[in-house]
């Protein structure tokens, strides 16, 4: 039986052996039993093959997303357990803390630039999204981790982007703070 619908043979998806491979090795690590390190950050880089008749996208996005934040949960309650409530808080502030630099740059200057010709994401797009950031740690303004996850940004060339990579990393780690706190 499949985990995820499939879409139909004029449309790609994601190739289900890979999909089912790697949700059945985060099913393992996650009951213990195979020992390797796996988190939040391994589900994030996670990328599949995209095939004819593959697995829903959509699908597999959300329950990637369900799956790095019950990860979060453990680390948080193993944490907690070990340390105490108290610590967990003060390391999330920090790890808040690492956040602001970036977002105290000029707008525009957030980022990297993409490279002469290359395809990046668009920093008026991108420079929103820190905006919100900085609401959030600021001001309590609402933002969820699954509103940054689920972000997106037009493609820009040239001048008006930024790199992909750099923004991705930044926004990955905003992401784990932000789970640490919901």
């Amino acid at each position: 039986m499949s985990r995820f619908s499939t879409v139909s043979k004029v449309h790609t998806g994601y190739d289900p052996d890979e999909v089912d491979d790697f949700f059945e090795f985060a099913r393992e690590v996650y009951e213990g039993r195979r020992s390797e390190e796996f988190g939040g950050a391994d589900i994030q880089a996670v990328s599949f093959e995209l095939i004819r008749g593959g697995y829903d996208t959509h699908e597999v996005d959300a329950a990637l997303d369900r799956l790095e934040t019950a990860f979060s949960v453990r680390v948080r309650s193993n944490f907690v357990a070990s340390n105490g409530p108290q610590a967990w808080m003060e390391k999330i502030a920090d790890d808040a803390k690492s956040l602001y630099p970036r977002l105290n740059r000029p707008t525009c200057e957030k980022f990297a630039p993409a490279g002469r010709g290359e395809a990046g994401y668009d920093m008026d797009e991108v420079d929103a999204l820190c905006d919100r950031l900085v609401d959030y740690f600021d001001r309590q303004v609402p933002l969820s981790a699954s509103e940054v996850r689920g972000a997106t940004f037009r493609r820009r060339r040239g001048k008006d982007a930024y790199a992909e990579g750099p923004v991705d990393a930044y926004l990955a780690r905003a992401v784990e703070v932000l789970l640490g706190v919901e």
